[in-house]
């Protein structure tokens, strides 16, 4: 029994001498390993700044090409759209042609099924006119826009505002949203005033 009390007693110095070899160590050694570990927060923090920009280029990049896509779309579309203008544009007068023969045959009695025959191929190139995006726009009680109304004259009147379209003389046209022939108007314009007259010229007398 004594002898285990005498080793026991001798190695309890030496675990303690052990124990504060390894504090002293772990002290000596704890400024490096802040040292790391602030060096592993740097470049942490500057692996995290680096990866947010890639994203953001990233994201930036994908957007950019979502407005490319949109545009190249928009632009094929127009394209399609605009491809037969010419062609659809001349076939205007023609169909002008169809429609004031149509008017002046219709009162033709003896000729009624010839009439009704070229009524139905005119109803029939309308048709496909407006399948390919051909539509006539009405004027009469519009306000004058120049952007669709020609104006060939002006009429004094009183039972609507003035820069009214009162008459069309020739239809106008739009291919889509494109406005490809204007419509040629008679404009109205305030009546003269009371006791005035106008001349034929439609310029009014001077004092």
């Amino acid at each position: 029994m004594a002898e285990e009390i005498l080793q026991k007693g001798d190695t309890e110095p030496t675990d303690q001498s052990n124990i504060q070899r390894e504090e002293k160590a772990e002290t000596e050694q704890a400024p490096a390993i802040e040292a790391q570990l602030r060096e592993l927060q740097e470049k942490l923090e500057a692996d995290q700044k680096l990866a947010d920009t890639y994203k953001e280029q990233l994201l930036r990049k994908a957007a950019e090409f979502e407005n490319y896509k949109k545009r190249s779309e928009a632009e094929y579309i127009n394209l399609v759209k605009s491809a037969n203008e010419g062609l659809i544009s001349s076939l205007i007068p023609i169909l002008d042609d169809f429609t004031r023969s149509l008017k002046s045959g219709k009162e033709v009695k003896e000729h009624e099924s010839f009439f009704k025959g070229v009524e139905l191929i005119h109803s029939k190139f309308v048709k496909l006119l407006e399948s390919h995006g051909l539509i006539p726009f009405e004027s009469v009680g519009k306000p004058f826009d120049v952007d669709y109304h020609d104006a060939l004259m002006q009429m004094p009147r009183s039972d609507v505002p003035p820069h009214t379209v009162v008459e069309e003389i020739e239809r106008g046209y739009k291919l889509f949203e494109k406005v490809v022939r204007h419509a040629k108007v008679i404009v109205s314009t305030e009546p003269p005033q009371a006791g005035s007259e106008i001349p034929p010229n439609g310029e009014a007398q001077g004092d």
